[in-house]
């Protein structure tokens, strides 16, 4: 579990960590920091702008310590998201950041299709979906925000992975699996943290 004032260095790691890419320098991770965030755990780096999207990206597997994630994430969310253009100097302060600490996914394992409704909790549970033509995921909080039933969280995670909205219902050949996350974001650009999930 990430307290909230680890939150708050996390986040001011991210936020370094594009500011060090628009000034071209590299940036100085210290001995305390690698040691308090050496867990290796799934993350996203969410960049909004004027309360919209302006990037994300992250590593739904447990593949970095959590602050190599959160560097690498927060890096490619400013400047490699294919939707956005990257990041200016400029834009920086007008950005707030957010970052999702995920648990490790796992198959949701059913009988049958409609079991997977009752199993997803909408405001706890992300979800991934796998299938041999792509795989898509939606981190916890994008259900909320949509206020969408569980349902139709499956659909649109299918869309994200671009399948057809009810190919969950292909317990042979699409796999449903199922995380939890640690939401923390900043009330305005380098406002406030709160923990929001």
């Amino acid at each position: 579990m990430i307290k909230l004032e680890q939150a708050k260095r996390l986040i001011k790691l991210a936020r370094e960590s594009i500011s060090s890419n628009l000034s071209h320098s590299s940036i100085e991770v210290g001995d305390d920091t690698r040691k308090e965030f050496s867990e290796v755990l799934g993350v996203f780096v969410t960049l909004n702008k004027d309360g919209n999207l302006r990037g994300c990206i992250g590593f739904p597997e447990p593949v970095y310590p959590l602050y190599e994630g959160v560097i690498k994430a927060a890096e490619s969310a400013a400047f490699s998201d294919p939707r956005f253009p990257p990041v200016a100097e400029e834009e920086l302060n007008d950005i707030s950041i957010e970052i999702s600490v995920l648990t490790k996914p796992k198959l949701i394992k059913v009988e049958k299709a409609t079991d997977y409704i009752g199993m997803i909790e909408v405001g706890r549970d992300g979800l991934i979906i796998r299938s041999g033509f792509g795989s898509g995921l939606l981190l916890p909080q994008v259900a909320t925000e949509y206020n969408w039933d569980s349902k139709t969280f499956l659909e649109q995670t299918c869309v994200k992975a671009g399948l057809a909205r009810d190919s969950w219902q292909d317990i042979e050949g699409v796999k449903v699996y199922g995380f939890q996350s640690q939401v923390f974001s900043e009330i305005g650009p380098k406002g406030d943290i709160k923990q929001i999930m």
